[in-house]
């Protein structure tokens, strides 16, 4: 791994070294590229592109006008479904999954059903039964999927058609026993605990059920737009039956945005923009479309205080925007999550179908609580156990088409959003994408602000450009650790590549290299410090070193005690200067005493620790918290890198209460963590903590897991006051990038700190490689595609 002296393969550094490489060719083709994907996306944020519904438009096309029931209501969709046959003679997307032929089936009954009704087509409705014919076996194919409904919808449409007198040709054992089915299905009536889940669901299908249906109770579930669900399909059976105004106009509304012919879900504006930004974020190249993304962002919070029930009416949009507008810095109330409690969601469309997706979002959600928001905490405990049993007892498909849904839950479930590191997420996102996107309600359908081939290309070209950027940077590093001689110290930890890795996963655009060089290499120098003062240096060294830090203009006259000291010191000097000079230029004023200091109060904090050992004393609780929180040696590597992150901060911004409060609350949750995970090693090596003070002060009566247990609760309310400081804008006068910079700290260490001392231990490499490493191939990604 790259915590040797050796740093990196020599394959790699030949390879960074020869501009013919097969690697710098990749760098030229991507950069080449991103101008024209990133023009491609852009015009995607004004259009969303959703695909049209046979099966629904065929349920419009079967509303008879409202001034005689013997002619259609909406002839522009029945000569849609006359143009749109596909050439097996069936109706449904093109190109369908070889798994969506029972959804296929049910168009393609539906489009004939409705040129049976109005008496035309009859070429079409004939290659359309031979389609049903032939595929007809895939009706009791349980490894097919189940479109919403289907056993109850399917029935009631071959009902449909013997009163029609279409000669359907299906057996009529298997029709009797399908309607056989469905009848007891909807004779059960209503009961137990999701009652009036089970009602919105039977009116989600209304068309399904015709006659049976009770329409004053569908009706009850109509929203301000006029449609019941946003579903096409459910709608039109609605107006047949009630002659409701309200809906009239909403599939007119939709049929003037969509032609001749509408989809299967509408309107879906709000999300699939959603959709976009959060797939952006994922895949590592939303910072190439702030103006964008911000619109959409402005545009969703304007809905959001509206309440509009685009947002509050479905489940996994509003999960989605609370949690999207929060992280974004955006006033959003978890209030407006009430409505998705446990017992809410089950009584609700989505929670009676067991939406997994939805059950997702809000998870991503709950996990955005500040703190004394009970309620998120609530949300997260029941939607995690949801995820975790759907999760142990499989999903209802084992294809592709399941594959990334169930990925999303794995990883969300064993990455939550405070220990998954920004790079890491891009890459699993890259390897999991699916560029189809197909997915299935009543019908499938496929909207292309949620899946194309441009978010993918641009996403590998971004990663593997930024990668190549930051190998470059590690060969420096490399360098630069053996010029400062910190390979010939014994008793310190080579951590080099950790160190650079916890900033190239969260860091990671080319213009930030300045911040990842500041990071990375006051990483090093703490882990130094930090193994001097433990293990390495005597007091005598340790004090040498501070003076000589104190007094910063050394000359010859000055005494070095040891050779260790020397060159601790100078590494620090060196280093402390050089970044002092880069700050500067960022900032426009001398930064090189700002440095000095932070790196001061560091050694002074160590020192404290250390004579408290050598003296054998136990400090308070509160004593050792106020000193352990700086010493932890978190103030070297965040600090400074906030002035190489775009924003100037003023001299008042640097001594801020704000900054000085995202400072400890950070660092005091990162020495909780370390506090927790590495008690028993230090109580091995004699050394006080936390945990073992808490139990010390417990009078005999606190015993470890007590002590655990409390630790862990002051790391959670920590970790929830900093989001709440990096991502709300009231009274906040530092930079969002440079409180950034916290919130990215805490997640690299709750991510080496997720099973043990993840800093100390060597189980990271592949993770490390993934990042720095190991680029992405179009190749490998179509190799996974295909399930090889």
């Amino acid at each position: 791994m790259f915590n040797t002296s050796a740093l990196l393969t020599s394959s790699i550094s030949a390879t960074l070294r020869d501009p013919g490489s097969e690697l710098m060719t990749e760098v030229n083709r991507a950069n080449q590229s991103f101008d024209g994907t990133k023009e491609r996306i852009k015009k995607m944020f004004n259009k969303i592109e959703l695909s049209i519904s046979p099966y629904d438009t065929a349920w419009v096309a079967m509303v008879p006008s409202p001034n005689s029931a013997q002619t259609p209501c909406f002839p522009e969709c029945t000569k849609w479904i006359v143009e749109n046959q596909l050439s097996d003679g069936s109706w449904g997307l093109p190109h369908c999954h070889p798994l969506l032929i029972k959804d296929t089936l049910s168009s393609t009954l539906a489009c004939v059903l409705a040129l049976k009704q109005w008496g035309v087509g009859e070429k079409q409705v004939n290659k359309g039964l031979q389609f049903i014919e032939l595929n007809s076996t895939s009706l009791s194919d349980e490894k097919q999927h189940t479109p919403i409904g289907f056993d109850i919808i399917f029935p009631g449409m071959l009902e449909q058609a013997k009163e029609l007198a279409l000669n359907l040709p299906l057996r009529s054992d298997y029709i009797d026993s399908m309607l056989r089915v469905r009848d007891m299905d909807l004779k059960r009536g209503f009961g137990g605990s999701n009652e009036e889940g089970r009602k919105a669901y039977l009116a989600y299908i209304s068309e399904g059920i015709g006659k049976l249906q009770d329409w004053e109770m569908v009706m009850k579930y109509k929203q301000k737009n006029g449609s019941i669900f946003n579903s096409p399909s459910a709608t039109a059976a609605a107006f047949s039956h009630v002659q409701d105004a309200d809906c009239l106009l909403y599939l007119q509304s939709a049929l003037q945005k969509f032609g001749n012919a509408v989809p299967t879900v509408y309107p879906l504006e709000i999300y699939a923009r959603l959709c976009m930004v959060d797939t952006l974020k994922r895949l590592g190249v939303d910072q190439h479309f702030r103006r964008e993304i911000k619109l959409v962002l402005d545009e969703t919070y304007s809905y959001w205080l509206q309440g509009n029930e685009e947002i509050f009416l479905d489940c996994t949009t509003c999960a989605m925007a609370f949690q999207i507008l929060r992280v974004n810095g955006y006033n959003v109330c978890s209030d407006h999550l009430a409505q998705f409690t446990e017992d809410h969601f089950f009584n609700s469309l989505g929670g009676y179908l067991k939406e997994t997706r939805a059950a997702l979002e809000l998870y991503r959600a709950s996990q955005m609580f500040y703190p004394d928001e009970s309620l998120l905490e609530q949300q997260n405990s029941w939607t995690k156990h949801f995820l975790e049993q759907t999760l142990s007892s499989g999903f209802n498909y084992a294809d592709r088409l399941s594959e990334q849904i169930t990925q999303e839950v794995h990883d969300a479930l064993n990455f939550p959003h405070y220990s998954d590191l920004d790079r890491l997420t891009n890459w699993r996102s890259i390897k999991n994408y699916t560029e189809d996107g197909t997915r299935i309600l009543k019908s499938s359908y496929r909207c292309l602000n949620i899946g194309n081939e441009h978010f993918l290309k641009l996403a590998v070209d971004d990663f593997n450009v930024c990668q190549s950027i930051h190998r470059k940077e590690l060969e420096q590093l490399g360098r630069w650790v053996v010029e400062n001689r910190l390979n010939e110290l014994k008793f310190a930890r080579q951590k080099l590549g950790y160190c650079y890795f916890s900033c190239a996963a969260t860091l990671f655009t080319p213009e930030l290299s300045d911040a990842r060089i500041s990071w990375a290499k006051n990483g090093v120098l703490t882990t130094v410090v930090d193994d001097f003062f433990d293990v390495g240096g005597s007091v005598e060294e340790l004090m040498n070193l501070l003076q000589l830090i104190e007094k910063w203009d050394v000359d010859e006259s000055d005494h070095f005690c040891s050779e260790h000291v020397e060159i601790v010191f100078s590494a620090l000097h060196s280093t402390i200067s050089e970044i002092g000079e880069k700050a500067s230029t960022w900032q426009g004023r001398s930064m090189t005493d700002t440095v000095v200091k932070i790196w001061l109060d560091l050694l002074k904090s160590m020192l404290t620790e250390t004579l408290w050992t050598k003296s054998n004393s136990t400090p308070t609780l509160d004593e050792y918290m106020s000193n352990a929180y700086v010493s932890f040696a978190l103030g070297p590597i965040v600090l400074p890198a906030l002035f190489f992150v775009g924003p100037k901060l003023s001299e008042e911004d640097v001594s801020s209460h704000e900054l000085h409060h995202l400072y400890k609350t950070m660092s005091t949750c990162g020495r909780l963590l370390n506090d927790w995970r590495g008690f028993e090693r230090e109580s091995k090596e004699g050394k006080l903590n936390a945990v073992s003070l808490q139990m010390i002060y417990g009078n005999g009566v606190v015993t470890e897991e007590e002590a655990t247990g409390k630790i862990k609760g002051l790391i959670k309310s920590q970790r929830s006051e900093l989001l709440r400081l990096v991502t709300q804008d009231k009274d906040s006068n530092i930079p969002r990038p440079c409180k950034d910079l916290f919130w990215k700290m805490i997640k690299v260490l709750h991510m080496f700190y997720l099973k043990d001392d993840g800093f100390t231990s060597d189980q990271m490499i592949s993770t490390v490689n993934a990042v720095i490493a190991d680029p992405i191939t179009f190749h490998e990604l179509e190799n996974l595609s295909q399930g090889k």
